[in-house]
């Protein structure tokens, strides 16, 4: 309730201050979401322990969230943003991430600054600056979501338009830093706390835009201290990098924050845990070329292929790799029908030697090849079911996106069947491993803050999803949506691959994943 009634009293603050300042032009948006979800996920018929959807919550739930932002307006050259959130809320639960919406409505509200920035030109000049906490996604022009960053975030983004047909953009972003409460060792002196903790990030962005065609050529290099993950991934680590695993952590919305470690962590050859200790700054460097081709409407072509690698003091933690997607669209009266696929580098069968996956930080946007089996943006809680990204995957889809036979209702169906690119071999050494755990695999465990993705797909691993959307405006801002998603799943849990690992479940632990959301949505 305090938390409640600061944000109403700051909200009175800015709309009083309105009166003395008429200068400033305030805009308010925001959005109400309320939510029912029906599913089941991997683990549920009693895998883990679990008898509910797979991240433990119910197998039936009702959700809502409440986004408010506030734009104060100067002029076209200064604006400012805040950007609130309640929620989301489990109806009837008062736990501390889902809580507020309990008997009484009196319980812990999870109120979050998602956004806070400043907007301003540099004078005489066309020259934009956008500084705080904010929205940033690297380009994509076929999932639109990018598989390395698209989330929130703390930085400083500039954007220069040079003519028509050219662009420059230049960010510096801190993802990450003074979260660690230090280890007591000495090793860096008596004071350690937020020691070399910090993630940074810079890159280049260069929109070209042409009659028909538009190409995006980017790059970004983050620098990462040896502690970065120590208390942000998942409390007290001691400073030893063998408790990061894949360095993956999880947040209270459920998304994997970031994959810049092999799964393991450092591993000797047969598997075991290597525990070299890191005291110098890890590089990281990606590059992508992305664009679309519209020349040819109502054909449309789009690409992105994207690469990264990172590198550390102890080679056996270092990590690279490539995705790359492609898109065909034919735009109709009723609908648009595609067809697409991706590839992926996968793990080959050497844990000592790293991983040839792609490093990511924050891949959350909206994955529109899939929102259940991958990424599906923040309207999205039960998604990313096999993985945030389709990194160490390759698969092909088709879907009719936007039909529409009745006025203000519109229904996107979509078919993909994927695989696996990670090698068979990697699984043996789940047995061997302590610091492997509870790692993700087909036997229901989700193991994400252990470093992995939900599932971590091999060569031998198929999956196949069947999905479909429906929109229907009721009001000018007031929508209703209805989505059904369905993932068979082919897991090898012969001796071969799965069967000789150690947390390996049993057949009857596992389930095929679906989900029906209904949501209705008003916006303004």
């Amino acid at each position: 309730m305090k938390k409640i009634a600061t944000l109403i009293l700051a909200a009175a603050m800015i709309c009083g201050a309105s009166t003395g300042a008429k200068a400033i032009d305030f805009k308010a948006h925001g959005e109400w979401i309320v939510s029912f979800d029906m599913g089941k996920h991997g683990n549920a018929t009693g895998g883990a322990g679990q008898t509910g959807y797979g991240d433990g919550s119910d197998e039936f739930d009702a959700t809502q969230r409440v986004r408010l932002q506030l734009d104060a307006v100067a002029s076209e050259a200064l604006s400012g943003t805040v950007f609130f959130e309640l929620g989301p809320q489990a109806w009837g639960s008062d736990n501390r991430s889902t809580g507020g919406a309990g008997l009484g409505a009196d319980g812990t509200n999870v109120i979050k600054v998602r956004r806070a920035y400043i907007d301003w030109m540099v004078p005489q000049t066309d020259l934009k600056v956008r500084m705080g906490i904010q929205g940033f996604g690297l380009p994509s022009f076929t999932t639109k979501a990018n598989a390395v960053f698209d989330d929130d975030v703390a930085g400083i983004v500039t954007s220069y338009q040079f003519n028509d047909n050219v662009a420059l953009s230049a960010f510096w972003l801190r993802p990450i830093n003074d979260n660690w409460a230090g280890d007591g060792a000495n090793r860096w002196g008596n004071n350690n706390r937020n020691y070399m903790d910090n993630m940074d990030a810079f890159g280049l962005l260069l929109p070209l835009t042409f009659d028909g065609v538009k190409v995006t050529p980017w790059v970004m290099y983050a620098a990462i201290g040896p502690n970065t993950f120590n208390n942000f991934a998942r409390g007290t680590n001691n400073g030893d990098w063998r408790n990061f695993w894949a360095g993956n952590t999880s947040a209270s919305d459920g998304h994997v924050r970031h994959g810049m470690l092999p799964v393991g962590g450092s591993l000797h050859k047969d598997g075991t845990a290597a525990g070299k200790r890191l005291n110098r700054y890890g590089d990281a460097i990606w590059a992508g070329l992305t664009g679309e081709v519209t020349a040819f409407d109502p054909f449309r072509i789009a690409w992105d292929v994207n690469y990264g690698a990172v590198s550390y003091a102890d080679s056996r933690m270092n990590r690279s790799g490539w995705l790359a997607s492609l898109l065909f669209e034919y735009k109709l009266d009723w609908a648009i029908p595609g067809i697409y696929g991706w590839y992926s580098s996968g793990d080959d069968g050497n844990p000592a030697n790293g991983s040839e996956r792609m490093p990511y930080i924050a891949p959350t946007g909206n994955n529109e090849f899939s929102n259940f089996a991958f990424s599906g943006g923040k309207q999205y809680w039960r998604e990313a079911t096999l993985s945030d990204n389709m990194i160490g995957t390759w698969g092909i889809g088709a879907r009719l996106k936007d039909m529409s036979f009745i006025e203000d209702l519109k229904h996107t169906f979509h078919i993909n069947f994927m695989g696996g690119t990670n090698s068979t071999t990697m699984t043996r050494y789940l047995g061997n491993n302590a610091d492997f755990g509870a790692w993700g695999s087909f036997n229901g465990n989700t193991g994400r803050d252990l470093g992995s993705e939900p599932i971590y797909m091999t060569t031998n691993d198929y999956a196949m999803e069947i999905g479909l959307h429906n929109a229907y405006k009721m009001y000018e801002n007031f929508n209703v949506y209805l989505d059904a998603n369905y993932i068979a799943m082919w897991a090898d849990h012969s001796r071969k691959v799965w069967g000789r690992s150690a947390i390996n479940g049993k057949d009857d632990t596992v389930c095929d994943p679906w989900n029906i959301k209904l949501s209705f949505v008003y916006s303004f």
